[in-house]
């Protein structure tokens, strides 16, 4: 299961789903450092209301242990400004990943920030999944804001090692990650206040970071 921390200046409800093994993660030496050489990532897709081409960048860490995507413009809400569609934002994202010849990866945590704004009454959601191309394997989260509420959120989801789904051996398949912001007025007056949810910087200070776990792969014979 995933281990879950929430920090923000109001209670949260939580959940999180099961993660199960991969049948084709590599089952190499068990190296826990990751490649020297530099990995890259290209983003091959940008698709949903939350992040339109451009609004979405994404860098690798010097030392290759995590990389982090950054939104300029991921926000949902719902007020006497707000369309009838801004309730919900979502933004998919299909990222390929080159790694040095001989290593595999995995996700071992997601850390998801932003900021909150959220009356008396009102709710506000925050949903994420990745998984790689062509595999059932699916990770996925789930994490709810009551209001009131006028703060930064912070969540941290971590995979258990013997649960990591790697990324298969010799093999080139992107990694899909899909996230959601969804904020309801409850029993709040959308007409009178504005309550939102946002996952975006226009400085750079505020990222989702995703941490790898690597993996040698098995020498073919």
């Amino acid at each position: 299961m995933f281990r879950t921390v929430f920090t923000a200046g109001a209670a949260a409800a939580l959940a999180a789903a099961a993660l199960t093994p991969s049948a084709g993660a590599a089952t190499g030496g068990g190296a826990s450092f990751a490649p020297p050489e530099q990995i890259t990532i290209d983003v091959v897709q940008v698709n949903g209301s939350g992040c339109r081409p451009g609004s979405a960048t994404v860098a690798v860490a010097p030392d290759n242990t995590a990389f982090t995507v950054t939104y300029s413009e991921y926000l949902a809400q719902v007020g006497p400004d707000a369309k009838a569609t801004d309730f919900r934002k979502n933004c998919q994202l299909g990222l390929s990943l080159n790694v040095p010849q001989g290593y595999t990866f995995a996700i071992a945590q997601a850390d998801y920030r932003g900021f909150a704004s959220l009356q008396q009454g009102a709710t506000a959601t925050q949903k994420a999944s990745y998984y790689f191309q062509g595999m059932s394997q699916t990770a996925s989260r789930s994490h709810t804001l009551r209001g009131p509420l006028q703060d930064g959120w912070q969540v941290s989801d971590t995979v258990p090692v013997e649960a990591l789904v790697f990324h298969p051996c010799g093999a080139k398949r992107n990694l899909n990650i899909n996230t959601e912001l969804l904020t309801q007025a409850g029993t709040s007056d959308p007409a009178r206040t504005t309550s939102f949810l946002t996952m975006d910087s226009t400085d750079g200070s505020i990222n989702t970071k995703y941490h790898f776990a690597w993996k040698t792969c098995p020498q073919r014979r």
